[in-house]
């Protein structure tokens, strides 16, 4: 039904506007009683097979929503109707932003892509809260947290405390975001000393904590080897829990679409099938090459089971969806729980 009716009519809207119908569509059908039972009975599926314990969290399935869609944590509930076994919200600032000028979000649709650079648009950490607070579903959440676009990097480790220390009563584990590239400046947080220092103090708070939650590490696909070699050893010196691989890519290379469109929609991160070999190659790397097992979580290009079973077969020990879900629809989350239960 999704490809046939309502892709087209949302395929017809921008895809900012289309992302927030779409969002409020699913928002108030989680709401209605009878609505709320029919999309569970649709759209979740369950088996042994699907079971997964990572860095101390039980999921019901491998397969989340990736941070970006739910922003200001308002669809979580939604998302656990739709068959996600969890949900990361965010990117997650200190204050509300609005983010870059419009338009900043573009359909690549003959590669089954998006460009976006929205800039950790959002309504701010206290309005995340307040949603947290009224969620229904014991669905797993995962906080992505950034830091806001005005705050100097030399104060960074500042606005990463503030979302860390009001987060943490009502999320279940924490993503630190360094690897966006729509927020200026942003992935210099990468390099080796200013991580190690940001990532050494968010533990040092979580020591203060009755419950110890996991920190992971979201990592951009354009690192190269070397980089790669240094975000494992800071793996290895800071024993944070895991790592999300990858963000979306500014590279434009193989793309089916004329390179005068991409020019002209300028400069933005590449999400959906063409990162799907990228980030599953830096899987690979990771988990090969780490001293220690670390769990990460596999994401980009990911549009069916087969792609997501390939994830996991690289070594990834959950996986994550976003623009697969714009191009084929809600369904996506239980085909591919489907296909996984057959073969994990």
């Amino acid at each position: 039904m999704y490809r046939l009716f309502f892709k087209p009519l949302f395929f017809l809207l921008s895809p900012e506007t289309a992302h927030k119908v779409a969002s409020k569509l699913l928002l108030v059908a989680s709401q209605i009683p009878g609505l709320s039972f029919l999309l569970k009975k649709s759209f979740c599926f369950s088996h042994p097979n699907l079971k997964r314990e990572v860095f101390g969290l039980r999921f019901p399935n491998p397969v989340g929503l990736a941070a970006g869609y739910d922003k200001d944590a308002e669809l979580i509930d939604a998302m656990a109707n739709l068959g996600f076994g969890f949900v990361e919200i965010g990117t997650i600032t200190p204050r509300p932003q609005s983010g870059n000028p419009k338009p900043r979000l573009f359909r690549l649709s003959n590669d089954l892509a998006l460009i976006n650079r929205m800039g950790f648009n959002n309504k701010g950490l206290e309005a995340a809260i307040e949603k947290l607070k009224d969620k229904k579903h014991n669905i797993i959440v995962g906080g992505n947290i950034g830091k806001n676009k005005d705050t100097p990097n030399e104060n960074a480790v500042e606005d990463y405390e503030i979302c860390f220390l009001g987060l943490y009563p009502y999320v279940d584990y924490f993503v630190v975001n360094v690897s966006s590239p729509n927020t200026p400046g942003l992935r210099d947080l990468q390099e080796k000393e200013p991580l190690k220092k940001l990532l050494n103090h968010l533990l040092n708070l979580r020591e203060d904590q009755e419950v110890k939650k996991p920190v992971l590490l979201k990592i951009a696909p354009d690192l190269n080897t070397s980089q790669l070699d240094d975000i494992l050893e800071i793996v290895e010196l800071t024993q944070i829990d895991g790592l999300i691989a990858t963000n979306t890519t500014i590279d434009r290379n193989n793309l089916r679409v004329p390179k005068e469109k991409t020019n002209a929609i300028g400069a933005g991160g590449l999400s959906g099938f063409p990162l799907k070999d990228k980030s599953t190659e830096i899987i690979q790397y990771l988990t090969k090459n780490a001293r220690r097992q670390v769990p990460v979580i596999g994401v980009g290009g990911i549009g069916n089971g087969a792609d997501a079973l390939e994830k996991l077969k690289a070594g990834a020990s959950l996986v994550q969806v976003y623009t697969g879900l714009i191009y084929n629809g809600p369904g996506m989350v239980n085909e591919i729980n489907r296909h996984l239960a057959k073969y994990l």
